[in-house]
């Protein structure tokens, strides 16, 4: 299932039916999964791990050293899940010595053509990522959340769970879960409620919601009111716990 014009290290180490395509290039160190699809023309250096059934396209670049002014070679890793699609030109680069060392990816991600993902980032699960949407280094991205096309994250930026960010999005603070934004810079614009419904989310849990962003956006309070206000809701309203445990979390403020 190797391609004889692929180039692939005898270090690496693939299992029995991992596919190369023709002129892909698998450097040493290079771990990959069960039933994984490397097309044609990609290039995957390591340390990198890349779990099962994943597909990577055409020009794809995983696992190459960060673009970071102060990385001078040091051991440092990329670790990717099961079941994500890379397509084409997609480029996810490994962590740095003054990051956590890694950079990681969960599973059933789809990172659409040109999309870039950046050293130290963590990505959770059944994200997408449209055609060049870009993170720089230290972003965290939480399960199901939607980046439109040529959005731009901030470095050190989190996006919560199920939150959507709209095409074209400039994000430089954290994006709290189930809220959508768009514009530059990005403001919010209300809850993203067609992706609760389509995940299973309640009518009533998704008016829970809504409320919960009426109180953090529209009543004026300053967030340490607006914080507490929500934490005595979670306590009924247990979908508003990732939203409460989420702003005590953030660092770039959020997203207003």
């Amino acid at each position: 299932m190797i391609d004889p014009q692929a180039v692939v290290s005898p270090q690496a180490r693939l299992a029995s039916d991992v596919t190369v395509g023709p002129f892909s290039v698998i450097g040493p160190d290079v771990e990959i999964g069960p039933r994984t699809v490397v097309g044609p023309h990609a290039v995957i250096n390591g340390p990198t791990i890349l779990g099962a059934d994943n597909r990577v396209f055409q020009f794809a670049s995983l696992g190459d050293a960060p673009q970071d002014m102060k990385y001078r070679g040091e051991p440092t890793r990329l670790e990717i899940g099961d079941r994500n699609v890379f397509r084409e030109s997609c480029t996810v680069n490994r962590g740095t010595s003054h990051g956590q060392g890694v950079t990681r990816i969960g599973s059933d991600n789809l990172f659409m053509a040109f999309s870039h993902v950046a050293h130290d980032c963590r990505i959770g699960d059944r994200t997408v990522f449209a055609n060049c949407a870009s993170l720089a280094g230290h972003v965290e991205i939480g399960d199901w959340a939607i980046l439109g096309g040529l959005t731009a994250v901030h470095q050190f930026a989190k996006i919560g769970a199920h939150a959507f960010l709209g095409g074209g999005s400039i994000v430089s603070r954290d994006v709290p879960p189930y809220i959508m934004v768009a514009g530059n810079p990005a403001v919010p614009h209300g809850v993203n409620s067609e992706g609760l419904r389509r995940r299973g989310f309640t009518a009533e849990q998704i008016r829970h919601i809504q409320s919960a962003y009426r109180i953090l956006y529209r009543m004026e309070l300053r967030l340490e009111d607006a914080v507490e206000r929500l934490a005595e809701l979670a306590r009924e309203q247990p979908e508003l716990a990732l939203l409460v445990e989420f702003i005590g979390r953030s660092t770039r403020s959020l997203t207003r």
